[in-house]
């Protein structure tokens, strides 16, 4: 299967960034350097072309019914013009994705992980409901991430719509650079910001526009290497990593938006039965006592056993250290717990802590 590229590749390619091959695209991992995007994000703004998620939509008179029956989160109490973070589940109460669902007037969308994009829609596909319709919008929609301080004050010189008014976990539909899209008020950074979607056709005129406006605050375009860096810092999971077929919700800390007080989902029965039965382990957070790099893979010790691994790792640049996710056995879950990161053969000391890193 060939890789495909985005709208924006060629604006990438000659911004001088690494390209590399993710979920089926050539995708920026960096431009100048990780370390340095990461600055720009978390001290004014930073552009991120993300246009490789998946957008699905679904629409008909039992939408919401099907939307209900396949996440783990409550739909129903979304509004229109709302965003809620939710996860798809198999019937183990594995984690098929953890998505957003956006709700509109006459359908709900759901923003997808570039990575699991085709395996989500089959599995939606073969949940469908009568008198829904599923539609694969991945393929015209260019999406970008304006992450930081100032990412309100560069796109309100681009736009009518009174940006302040967006709460968070919120969205619109307007203009913005001239060309209709939807105004998001989401990200995957922890900083305030927006995310934009819109048809692929005004992608090169909406990055030059973002860029141009936003030359005073010296924003820059962003790799998914800072990206990943970012979202660590904030203790935001990632799909692959932190959570994947073999864990649940509950053990990776997603309880919050798993509502098993409503109607029945997908995966409902199972994650009942492991609550009932208690938790085995739990994703925890860790920072290093000593240098070190935590990696994906590296193994968790307490006293000497082995009591859990590492699924994210990174040195955060703003605090200078080693931190990490890891799931470990419940009993070594609490915070403060001493425990050890088993780097290259040295044992690293470390302690788990409440998250956010940052």
């Amino acid at each position: 299967m060939s890789i495909k590229k985005t709208a924006l590749h060629d604006i990438h390619t000659q911004s001088g960034a690494k390209m590399v091959e993710f979920a089926g695209y050539y995708m920026p991992i960096q431009y100048g350097g990780i370390r340095s995007e990461h600055r720009r994000v978390r001290e004014t703004v930073g552009v991120f072309d993300v246009s490789h998620m998946g957008e699905i939509e679904i629409a008909g008179d039992r939408a919401l019914e099907m939307v209900q029956s396949i996440t783990i989160n409550d739909a129903s109490t979304l509004q229109i013009g709302q965003v809620q973070y939710s996860a798809m589940c198999y019937e183990t109460g594995g984690i098929v994705d953890d998505i957003l669902v956006y709700r509109f007037a006459d359908k709900y969308l759901l923003v997808v992980n570039a990575s699991n994009k085709d395996k989500d829609l089959q599995w939606i596909i073969d949940h469908k409901i009568d008198e829904c319709e599923i539609t694969d919008i991945s393929e015209k929609i260019s999406q970008l991430a304006v992450q930081g301080k100032k990412a309100e004050e560069i796109l309100q010189k681009l736009t009518n719509v009174n940006l302040a008014e967006i709460k968070f976990y919120w969205f619109t539909e307007g203009n913005l650079a001239g060309f209709p899209m939807i105004i998001s008020r989401t990200g995957y950074t922890g900083e305030p910001g927006f995310e934009l979607y819109f048809e692929n056709q005004y992608a090169v005129d909406v990055w030059n526009a973002v860029f141009e406006t936003g030359e005073e605050f010296n924003v820059e375009p962003i790799g998914l290497g800072a990206r990943d860096l970012l979202r660590l810092e904030k203790k935001m999971c990632l799909y692959g990593n932190d959570i994947d077929e073999k864990t649940n919700p509950l053990e990776a800390g997603l309880g919050w938006v798993t509502k098993l007080d409503t109607d029945d989902f997908i995966g409902k029965t199972a994650l009942l039965k492991i609550k009932e039965a208690g938790l085995k382990r739990r994703l925890v957070a860790f920072t290093l006592n000593e240098s070190g790099f935590p990696r994906h893979g590296y193994k968790i010790y307490k006293d000497g056993r082995e009591v859990g691994v590492v699924t994210s790792g990174t040195v955060s640049p703003i605090l200078e250290k080693g931190i990490g996710l890891g799931y470990v056995a419940k009993e070594f879950a609490k915070i403060g717990t001493e425990i050890s990161i088993e780097v290259r053969k040295k044992m690293v000391p470390a302690v788990i802590i409440k998250p956010p890193f940052v």
